[in-house]
C-alpha cells in the first residue's frame, strides 16, 4: 500500500511540474496542411506547379541535356531561395566550386533536383517537412515553406 501511495505522489509531482516533463520539441507540419499556401504562392508568382507525391511542387523550366543526378551524385548548382512572403534568404549566382553531395542536402532538393538533367532548371516549392522542419534554421523560421529556383550546372 505504501508503494502505491508513493507512486501516486511521484506521478502527481511529475504531472504538475513542467520541468519534469520531457521537452518534446516542435512538431513538423504535414505537407497536406501547407497545400493551400503552396498553391497560392504558385498562382501569385505564375508558377505552373506539378504536385509530387511527397508534397513537393515543381515546375521544370528547362529539362537540360546532360546526365540526371541521383541521391549519390555530387552537384554544382546556382539558385535563389525565398520565403513565401517573397523575401530572399539565400542566393548563389556562381556554381559551387566543390560539388555538394546531393544526399547531404534538404529532402526537397534530393527529390526535386533529379527531376531535371544536368543543364536543367527547375522551380521547387518545398513543404516545411521536406526543408528544415519546425526548427528555425538561421534566418528561416520554423515550419517555413520554401521556394527555390535552381539551375543544375554539373552532375558528378
Amino acid at each position: 500500500m505504501k508503494k502505491l501511495a508513493l507512486f501516486s505522489i511521484v506521478s502527481m509531482i511529475i504531472a504538475i511540474n513542467p520541468a519534469c516533463k520531457k521537452n518534446k520539441g516542435c512538431e513538423p507540419k504535414a505537407p497536406s496542411s501547407e497545400f493551400s499556401q503552396i498553391q497560392a504562392y504558385a498562382t501569385a508568382n505564375g508558377i505552373n506547379a506539378t504536385a509530387h507525391a511527397s508534397g513537393l511542387h515543381y515546375e521544370i523550366i528547362d529539362m537540360g541535356a546532360g546526365p540526371k543526378a541521383n541521391a549519390s551524385s555530387n552537384i554544382s548548382i546556382t539558385y535563389t531561395g525565398k520565403l513565401m512572403n517573397g523575401q530572399t534568404f539565400d542566393e548563389k549566382v556562381t556554381p559551387n566550386v566543390a560539388p555538394w553531395p546531393l544526399n547531404g542536402l534538404i529532402e526537397g532538393w534530393i527529390i526535386g533536383i533529379p527531376l531535371v538533367n544536368e543543364g536543367g532548371r527547375i522551380k521547387l516549392i518545398i513543404p516545411s517537412s521536406l526543408a528544415y522542419g519546425c526548427e528555425q534554421y538561421y534566418d528561416i523560421p520554423g515550419n517555413s515553406v520554401l521556394y527555390f529556383d535552381i539551375h543544375l550546372v554539373d552532375v558528378q
